[in-house]
């Protein structure tokens, strides 16, 4: 095979809300993590047991302001990109790696309601997408993310 694939796929829910921070460039990024299970039973015991996966995603641009705004903990979402590992030396000089899902589509698959009157005020019913997956100030491979 002459080309090569990067592609994640993952549907779960939010364990805590978006972190999102802005620059002076006006770009826009917001960071989380979902949990996807499975679940399976045990040969020996019969007992049926669950495995919780936690993956770190991160979405740019108008996906994260999409995901300030109707994003929450506990949001189910379908979200799409890429795998990106990155390095960085921490305060002991140690290498530090991460490996995050970059976001380049993204569908909210939770009713959300509106606490006031009890109606969904927005349900992502088309992925969004982003203009570009990586914005220009996107960390080069061993740069830490601003956050």
């Amino acid at each position: 095979m002459s080309g090569s694939v990067n592609k994640v796929i993952l549907i779960g829910n939010l364990g805590k809300d978006p972190e999102v921070k802005r620059f002076e460039n006006g770009a826009v990024i917001a960071s989380f993590s979902i949990a996807t299970s499975e679940s399976y039973v045990d040969k020996q015991s019969g007992e049926k047991k669950e495995i919780t996966d936690w993956h770190d995603v991160v979405l740019w641009r108008g996906l994260a302001e999409v995901a300030e705004k109707y994003l929450h903990k506990g949001t189910k979402i379908y979200v799409e990109g890429k795998l990106k590992k990155r390095s960085w030396q921490d305060k002991e000089g140690n290498t530090r790696y991460s490996t995050e899902v970059v976001g380049d589509e993204m569908t909210i698959l939770s009713r959300q309601e509106n606490k006031e009157n009890n109606v969904a005020p927005y349900r992502q019913e088309e992925p969004v997408k982003a203009a570009n997956s990586l914005p220009d100030l996107a960390p080069e491979d061993g740069d830490a993310l601003p956050f």
